[in-house]
């Protein structure tokens, strides 16, 4: 039931009101609540689900945020500690949802405190209590944008010119209003949402949008649909990887690393790992997920990491990933250095060519990972030193991911394809 980012599938088939009904009263059996917060992002089944879940939620008061970027919603969690709950399917398309649960604190959940909502979601019976009582807190989302505000001193992007790519999703509105605050300047692009626009070629997962529609002179950003990452785009694209790599050497170079440490995912490029080390700064890794990312953040009390997805966690500033802090952070960095942030992340790390194929799994994925792991050590044995390969089933898809970085993208792609048609042929 649970992937690397909550409870995700296709709206009124796998994720029903119903079923929000059932995660509903899961929350409250798990965690005890009297309150909860409750935001969403703005795709046309949100309403509905947001139905089940107030059944589910019987007595309970919930704190209903709207529309709100999740990391708004474990702010506010954190803020009143109590549980939090984000309808939303990230960067995924319109007729996907899904629900994320924040623990009190604006925790994401911790393995066991997943286990212990999937038994509860599976041991409850179709709810019958009264529908819990709503309270519009809408108003609430302020103090999410003063605390990201506060972060950086007033008119920090003063003179900046900016593009906005929302995802038509959840950042669509607060985003370019709290970057005009800090003293941007800010033009729009997929800031319409109409419920059934999210990500639809646009936002983080589709960075195309955003390189074509930036100007000379203006710095992108893009969004995803729930407003929790965000790539950036200066002649270049800027992933999570260069964002980590730059704000990484400005604050060991300031001496505010903490453990002159970053924590990144197995998906991290190889080049970050190499710029990292001749920069003194160390590097742990985790499997892929924020939730992982911060569960070593926490354990190692280390305060900066996250994904080549552009999911970056500054521990020090809030409780998970957010996008519109970081890209807040990413522009005061070249802000206060005088620099181009296009110019900063190429100083920071040189990106090794790296190539992605998917392959949709007609079986177990353990079986098929079992199967083509001779190819794998193989590949591995014939790129050394020079490269990386990565192969893995995907957290929240049917999907087996091969990821091969190599010296060059002609010797990337060529191993890639080489590997996704084995795992073809193994999944068939």
């Amino acid at each position: 039931m649970f992937g690397t980012d909550g409870i995700r599938g296709r709206a009124y088939r796998d994720v029903t009101p119903r079923i929000a009904a059932r995660i509903g009263a899961a929350v409250v059996a798990t965690f005890g609540c009297e309150r909860v917060v409750l935001g969403h992002d703005p795709r046309s089944s949100a309403g509905d689900l947001i139905d089940g879940l107030l059944r589910g939620l019987g007595g309970t008061q919930v704190d209903l945020l709207g529309v709100a970027p999740t990391p708004a919603v474990a702010f506010l969690s954190a803020t009143d500690e109590v549980p939090g709950i984000v309808v939303s399917a990230s960067h995924n398309l319109y007729q996907d949802n899904g629900v994320k649960i924040f623990g009190p604190g604006g925790r994401k959940l911790s393995d066991g405190e997943q286990e212990a909502v999937a038994a509860a979601l599976e041991a409850a019976a179709d709810p019958r209590a009264s529908r819990a009582v709503g309270v519009d807190a809408s108003g609430r989302l302020e103090a999410y944008l003063d605390a990201v505000a506060a972060t950086v001193r007033p008119g920090a992007l003063e003179g900046m010119r900016l593009v906005v790519d929302g995802a038509n999703g959840a950042t669509s509105l607060p985003a370019p209003a709290l970057l005009r605050r800090l003293g941007a300047s800010v033009r729009t692009v997929a800031c319409a949402p109409n419920g059934r626009n999210i990500n639809d070629g646009c936002g983080a997962a589709s960075p195309g949008m955003i390189a074509g529609e930036t100007r000379p002179g203006e710095i992108g950003l893009a969004f995803d649909g729930d407003g929790d990452r965000v790539v950036a785009y200066d002649r270049r694209l800027i992933d999570g990887d260069h964002i980590i790599a730059l704000c990484g050497i400005d604050r060991h170079e300031r001496g505010r690393l903490a453990g002159s440490t970053i924590v990144v995912t197995v998906m991290s490029n190889i080049g970050l790992h190499r710029s990292m080390a001749e920069a003194g700064i160390d590097v742990v890794t985790t499997p892929v997920g924020d939730r992982h990312v911060l569960s070593a953040l926490e354990a190692g009390g280390w305060e900066l990491g996250g994904e080549q997805s552009g999911h970056v966690i500054f521990r020090d500033l809030a409780t998970t990933g957010d996008g519109l802090l970081t890209a807040v952070q990413l522009l005061d960095v070249a802000a206060r250095r005088g620099e181009r942030p296009g110019d900063l992340a190429a100083a920071a790390m040189t990106r090794y060519p790296q190539v992605l194929r998917n392959v949709a799994t007609g079986r177990g994925a353990t079986d098929v990972l079992e199967a083509i792991e001779p190819a794998v050590r193989k590949a591995r044995e014939e790129l050394g030193e020079r490269g990386r390969v990565l192969v893995r089933a995907s957290g929240t898809e049917p999907l087996i991911r091969v990821m091969v970085e190599a010296p060059s993208e002609a010797e990337a792609a060529s191993t890639a394809q080489s590997l996704a048609a084995e795992v073809a042929r193994r999944a068939g």
